[in-house]
């Protein structure tokens, strides 16, 4: 067996490295709520910029959330290493608020569901849209295990064929699962045209229809990078009897830069 420790790559970069200065900006981002108001969300869509730009938008999407012992989280691979849907099969991840462990037993049952999902852990060494959510996951469930997968280009029906393995590897399971999908929305347009596509593309997703916002996404240019991740996410959703999704927040990095000629869009929601 591989016991691959995984260590930050955008620490002290996308969100503090010191543990006292990430609990003290987690703490600022992640609004206090009733425990017993939190939702047992089958799915969250979270942005994954440095926390100064985004880390508001994450933290009041996953404060509204029930944490599972088990989270999948779904991210694109920027970096274009590795498998085209790239699966940590077990080990660590050695995180600014301690270690968590990757969840081999539901690892294994994803990966058995079908042959888009490989072994790799090349995609992952690098890769950030996974890693900036671990820390909001930790503050919020200190036992929290993680199957990082990170997703390359794929065609409407191989994100079809993924995610109808991940609900059928989380029934399985047969405990709760929740799934992260990590994406920002338009990247580096003017907040008229950033705005005005992204609440298109988020439409979509509102509606639960994955299909529709595969399409729209590809069709109209619009720059959202975890396009395929959201799609799996939805589509996964879909077959577990998703019925409800909440936009909790929608905005762009103009709102901190001051510079709303070129923004990033983001956005949180939950799906239940």
């Amino acid at each position: 067996m591989n016991s691959m420790k995984r260590f930050p790559a955008v620490a002290d970069r996308f969100y503090p490295g010191d543990p006292v200065a990430l609990v003290a900006e987690l703490g600022r981002l992640v609004p206090e709520t009733d425990p017993l108001a939190r939702i047992q969300a089958l799915a969250v869509v979270s942005p994954h910029a440095g926390y100064v730009y985004s880390g508001a938008v994450a933290g009041a999407t996953f404060a509204r959330v029930e944490i599972p012992g088990d989270v999948v989280i779904l991210g694109p691979n920027h970096h274009g290493q590795g498998a085209e849907v790239a699966v940590m099969e077990e080990g660590s991840w050695q995180m600014p608020l301690g270690e968590v462990s990757v969840n081999t037993a539901l690892a294994q049952t994803i990966l058995r569901q079908s042959p888009l999902f490989t072994v790799d852990d090349l995609a992952h060494r690098f890769e950030h849209s996974l890693e900036v959510q671990v820390p909001f996951l930790q503050y919020l469930r200190k036992d929290v295990t993680i199957v990082p997968i990170a997703v390359s280009h794929l065609s409407y029906q191989s994100c079809l064929e993924a995610g109808r393995a991940l609900s059928a590897a989380i029934w399985q399971y047969g405990r709760p699962v929740l799934l992260v999908a990590s994406t920002d929305m338009t990247h580096y347009e003017s907040r008229e045209s950033a705005e005005k596509k992204d609440l298109f593309a988020l439409g979509f997703i509102e509606r639960l229809d994955p299909e529709g916002l595969y399409t729209a996404v590809r069709s109209r240019g619009i720059t959202m990078c975890g396009i395929m991740p959201t799609t799996m996410a939805l589509i996964a959703t879909l077959e577990m009897g998703g019925k409800q999704v909440d936009l909790v927040r929608y905005t762009d990095s103009g709102a901190v830069s001051g510079d709303i000629r070129q923004v990033v869009g983001y956005a949180g929601l939950i799906i239940s």
